[in-house]
């Protein structure tokens, strides 16, 4: 696995999602380069709406691949304040830029401090063992 990359400056979550703190009280959702690899080729990604609630570990969309279909989990409580509307085109992005332009949806949690209890890119990457 140690051409998979997961950057130090993200946290993760169980279910291979990670999320970036944007700033201003906004994260920036994705799924890992485990889960892209995992699913192989996506080939569509079904996300939330912009105004959605969203509950942490409970779905809120899906990612289609050759594969299979996978549901997507939000990491946090909050509110959807951007999706990636490029991914509707080009959802083969997920797997050639999962923490770049294939990122997901971006949310503003109800509780920014939540982001401290999921994982750092250690304790993530020791799970996949």
């Amino acid at each position: 696995m140690s051409e998979l990359q997961y950057p130090a400056d993200l946290r993760y979550t169980e279910d291979h999602e990670w999320v970036a703190d944007k700033g201003e009280g906004v994260v920036r959702v994705g799924i890992t380069a485990y889960a892209q690899d995992a699913l192989g080729d996506v080939v569509y990604v079904s996300l939330p709406s912009v105004g959605d609630s969203v509950t942490a570990g409970e779905s809120c969309g899906e990612v289609e691949s050759t594969k299979s279909v996978s549901d997507l989990y939000s990491p946090l409580d909050g509110e959807v304040v951007a999706v990636n509307d490029t991914l509707d085109a080009e959802p083969g992005t997920v797997n050639s830029d999962p923490y770049g332009s294939g990122w997901m949806f971006e949310i503003r949690p109800s509780d920014a401090s939540a982001i401290d209890g999921l994982m750092d890119s250690d304790a993530y990457t020791g799970s996949l063992d």
